[in-house]
């Protein structure tokens, strides 16, 4: 299983035309059977999505539509114990809480790879392993 990060998911709506290889690799992306993602990830994605000050933003209906057809992955849930692993995660890594939290969404979702363009792409912690699905 790999893990996608909320840059996917925008990419995958972004309208500007500084974005359209990216959003190519995104729809292409979002087709395969073996993505995870976790609730963080959908939270992100409609506060990013939706956000006044974003070009061509979405309307509340249209980006919630969206994460109910993302709801077809697997999705990971916030629990106590995932909160505790990403304060654990972030002490270690020297990373972001929120990085650190989709670590170990990751991690607890049973994948091996982590698609995103915000992490370091190479970059393994602890068996999973960064990629920028981006990346030339």
């Amino acid at each position: 299983m790999r893990f996608i990060d909320t840059n996917v998911l925008i990419y995958s709506v972004s309208p500007l035309p500084a974005d359209a290889e990216k959003c190519a690799a995104a729809v292409a992306l979002l087709q395969a059977p073996d993505l995870a993602l976790s609730v963080q990830v959908l939270q992100e994605f409609y506060v990013q999505a939706t956000r006044p000050t974003r070009p061509q933003r979405l309307s509340h209906l249209d980006a919630a539509a969206l994460i109910a057809c993302w709801l077809r992955f697997p999705v990971q849930e916030n629990t106590v114990a995932l909160l505790q692993a990403a304060l654990t995660a972030k002490a270690r890594f020297q990373i972001s809480f929120w990085d650190a939290a989709i670590i170990e969404a990751a991690r607890a979702a049973g994948c091996r790879h982590v698609l995103s363009e915000d992490l370091n792409s190479g970059q393994d912690y602890d068996g999973l392993v960064v990629i920028n699905p981006f990346a030339a």
